[in-house]
């Protein structure tokens, strides 16, 4: 109960968890919270998780997430938690999921990321840092090919180069350096050692000292089938990967979540939220590519689905700095893929009529989560972001959760949307390897 400021007493809580975002990892989290028996408001989610949210437990506000009155709050993207939210929320007694933003500057800053990996023990790719294009350009021709150069801050999943062209690479730093790619996030670019080997999602809540692994999951960051087109904040994902299993994911924490914690630990840094070890399946073992101090997206849309148990309480121990329970994985498989608006990751297209999610009724096994929609004067939905929807489809393998989900992409693909078809290519049954040793995804 709490009063207002004429000492009236509301009657009831605004809701259970607030979660702050607006994607389709945002919608998924809501989704999962309301299986739990929560009563979920999305700050500020969007017009079309308003019109369409899945469960009648989940609501949208406007209002900003300080002018909530939750018993726990999620925060979805990064952005917010580089600029400090979870800091503000905590020092105004709320229970957060989310670090602080000393945490998170794991995400904002690939370079500091480098540094605390480095000062931990975790294996990841050999790396040098500049901010000097004449420097870079110089230290990149010394390099046999293909070259990765990453911006230093957050491009929204966009600001990593992965190339075999010397032109390509040095055209790519100068534009980071100049501010012309991505501003200030472009002004230290990293220039990393290629890895090669699959790649592996190992998402963990942490509690500050305690660490517990999600199901693994793969996402497919390129545009188009095969791995070709531009990075993109991802197409498309899969859980489980029968290619890595639970000791996979086990050297995963061993080796790069675990010391990563303890190292923010000695440096006074009390992490509560989820850490995202973004992983290549190397010949001498898991390396780390990134961390994130969030859920994937659209990892979150997958691993999500298959997480059953009370997940309000499992986030508000880690909240509470006082994790004790360990998450419990349904048996199901999830396939999540994306569908996109015209001209993206570039110029995305805003407008188009995109369909409800009523043309997939009847279909078993599909959820479809809203991430860049709006509602025009009509009241249907259009395009109003970069990725639009996130179809699921889910099965007692990976293979049949592929299959709905693309007989739904099929009913809900719109004139110009963009969509990857390889998603989750080649695993047959549930627990079979890929057809070959080529990373599909």
């Amino acid at each position: 109960m709490t009063e207002d400021a004429a000492g009236r007493s509301e009657s009831r809580r605004v809701a259970d968890v607030c979660v702050v975002g607006s994607g389709g990892r945002e919608h998924a989290l809501a989704l999962a919270l309301a299986k739990s028996g929560a009563e979920v408001v999305c700050c500020p989610g969007t017009p079309g998780m308003g019109a369409y949210p899945v469960s009648d437990r989940i609501r949208c506000s406007s209002l900003p997430p300080e002018a909530m009155a939750a018993d726990l709050f999620m925060v979805g993207p990064e952005a917010p938690l580089v600029q400090g939210l979870a800091d503000r929320l905590r020092e105004g007694g709320r229970r957060v999921v989310g670090p602080g933003a000393q945490g998170a500057r794991l995400e904002g800053s690939k370079l500091w990321m480098k540094q605390v990996a480095s000062e931990a023990g975790v294996p990841t790719a050999a790396w040098a840092a500049f901010d000097s294009a004449e420097a870079a350009v110089a230290h990149v021709r010394r390099q046999p090919p293909p070259y990765v150069v990453k911006a230093d801050g957050l491009a929204g999943g966009k600001g990593v180069l992965v190339t075999a062209s010397l032109a390509d690479a040095e055209a790519d730093i100068v534009a980071k350096l100049s501010g012309r790619a991505f501003g200030n996030a472009g002004r230290v670019v990293l220039i990393e050692e290629p890895l090669e080997g699959p790649e592996l999602s190992v998402l963990a809540l942490c509690d500050g000292s305690r660490a517990i692994p999600f199901p693994a999951a793969r996402d497919a960051k390129r545009l188009g089938d095969g791995d070709q087109g531009p990075n993109t904040g991802g197409m498309g994902a899969f859980s489980p990967v029968p290619d890595a299993g639970e000791q996979v994911v086990d050297e995963v924490m061993d080796r790069c979540v675990e010391p990563t914690l303890s190292a923010l630990a000695n440096r006074g840094i009390d992490y509560r939220g989820v850490l995202y070890a973004g992983c290549i399946l190397t010949a001498d073992g898991p390396k780390l590519i990134e961390f994130n101090v969030r859920m994937g997206d659209p990892e979150a849309q997958v691993v999500l689905t298959r997480m059953g148990g009370d997940l309000v309480d499992l986030f508000g121990q880690a909240a509470d700095g006082r994790l004790r329970s360990s998450a419990r994985v349904e048996g199901e498989s999830a396939v999540c893929v994306v569908l996109a608006s015209h001209g993206y990751p570039e110029r995305p297209r805003r407008g188009d009529p995109v369909p409800s999610p009523e043309a997939v009724a009847g279909l078993a096994g599909v959820t479809v989560l809203q991430a860049g929609t709006g509602l025009d004067s009509e009241g249907a939905l259009v395009t109003d972001g970069g990725r639009v929807l996130d179809v699921v489809g889910t099965g007692t393998d990976v293979a049949e959760a592929r299959e709905r989900a693309y007989a739904a992409v099929e009913r809900l693909a719109w004139r110009g949307s963009v969509w990857r078809s390889d998603i989750a290519a080649g695993f047959q049954g549930s627990r079979g390897g890929p057809d070959s040793g080529e990373d599909r995804t």
